[in-house]
């Protein structure tokens, strides 16, 4: 499972070989932007998911009519879960089962450029135009995915 280090300059260890530990940042004060200078990273939460369900959902919302924007989504190194990355807060009211969000204590963590953790990388990758993804749309394309599993497995 990813596990973002919560929004202390704290390390979170690994537990396990399919536990990703990261590292985050409180500096709450952002560089100065001019010409060349990249955008300050934003603050997010973290959406970890089973890697099958979170493809599917990957999928959906790609693929889908309404094509939702889909921010960056992060791979363990086993690639047993998926990670997405949500605005801050949205762990207050996350209940999706089979699914786990990582809480910031409001201080939100910040999305680094590169991947954050030794072993993990980026199935889609940090992007100015989608900094993250809706919780509300994630929580629809992840019930969606589900179900398709579902579905897919009870076909025998």
């Amino acid at each position: 499972m990813l596990h973002l280090g919560m929004a202390t300059g704290s390390r979170t260890t690994a537990t396990s070989a399919t536990t990703v530990a990261t590292t985050a940042t409180t500096d709450t004060t952002a560089p100065a932007e001019g010409p060349g200078t990249p955008p300050a990273p934003e603050p997010c939460d973290l959406v970890t998911v089973p890697a099958r369900q979170g493809l599917e959902a990957v999928d959906i919302l790609r693929r889908g009519a309404d094509q939702e924007a889909v921010g960056p989504v992060l791979h363990d190194g086993a690639c047993a879960t998926l990670g997405f990355l949500v605005p801050p807060g949205t762990a207050q009211a996350w209940d999706v089962p089979g699914s786990a969000c990582t809480r910031t204590d409001g201080r939100g963590l910040r999305i680094p450029a590169e991947p954050p953790a030794p072993g993990s990388g980026w199935l889609l990758p940090p992007a100015s135009d989608t900094p993250v993804t809706d919780p509300a749309v994630l929580r629809a394309a992840l019930d969606q995915a589900a179900r398709l599993i579902e579905a897919a497995d009870n076909c025998r």
